[in-house]
């Protein structure tokens, strides 16, 4: 546990000052947790029988997160976006030429990775640009939510816990625990649009709701795909916590939902 809470608070402490420092540390630190997060999806899934496009698909992410991290700082034009396409064929080429058991499913798992583990750090990326110009508030408040949720429903969970919610899946997690933890984002959403401003209270608590669902969402899928290919944790870079995808699996699913969210706001 001391390790635990050592590793947690110098982490968080990292991902704070670098959104608070500004647009260039902020997409830099969150472009490379995204290609370390693909290449650690691929040593995950990796096997006797499955064999992903590791060097290859990572780098592809690698590119596309750059490329994307430019374009949100202006200094590319959007129309580069469009060339990405080019990661993906360099995929089925590969595909074509590699002598492997399964190449079809090689090349899936290769492309699956793409969506699961990069693609929602784009979007989460994108919420600090999602004005005119940076703005840092967006982003923390994204990860505020997100960790008081996880909070939330832990405490709740070890003291209330009593009705399970996917047992099959993450016999840990339950009901007491997941409406926990959304109200704890709640109240969290209430006090940052009073610190935070930028949106009215309302917006806030909404994104803490999809925060609270769509997180847990997130770290159910993430133990279902553990469960799969027969791992306990995504990863070890941070000691005490597993991998990179663990930290961020509430991230995975529900980044994009809240783009989309504020984006239909107009």
């Amino acid at each position: 546990m001391k390790t635990r809470a050592i590793t947690g608070l110098l982490f968080i402490a990292v991902l704070i000052v670098a959104v608070l420092l500004g647009p260039y540390t902020f997409v830099l630190l969150f472009s490379l947790i995204a290609a370390c997060a693909v290449y650690e999806f691929y040593r995950m899934v990796q096997s006797e029988n499955t064999k992903p496009f590791l060097y290859l698909a990572t780098g592809v992410a690698a590119v596309g997160l750059g490329l994307t991290s430019l374009v949100l700082l202006d200094l590319l034009p959007d129309t580069i976006l469009p060339f990405g396409i080019i990661g993906i064929l360099l995929c089925y080429i590969m595909a074509l030429f590699r002598k492997t058991a399964s190449p079809i499913q090689d090349l899936a798992y290769s492309l699956f990775g793409l969506l699961y583990a990069v693609i929602p750090f784009i979007f989460f990326m994108s919420l600090g640009f999602f004005g005119d110009t940076y703005n840092a508030f967006i982003p923390l408040g994204f990860l505020i939510l997100l960790w008081t949720n996880d909070t939330g429903a832990y405490l709740a969970g070890k003291s209330l816990g009593k009705h399970k919610l996917f047992v099959r899946i993450s016999p840990n997690k339950t009901w007491e625990g997941f409406v926990g933890g959304v109200l704890l984002a709640i109240i969290a959403g209430f006090i940052l649009s009073t610190y935070f401003g930028i949106f009215p209270s309302w917006i806030w608590i909404l994104m803490a709701v999809i925060i609270g669902v769509f997180g847990t969402m997130g770290d159910l899928v993430e133990s279902l795909l553990k469960r799969n290919v027969g791992v306990k944790d995504s990863g070890n870079v941070l000691p005490g916590h597993g991998g990179l995808l663990d930290r961020f699996d509430g991230l995975l699913i529900a980044a994009p939902l809240v783009y989309l969210f504020l984006k239909s706001l107009g």
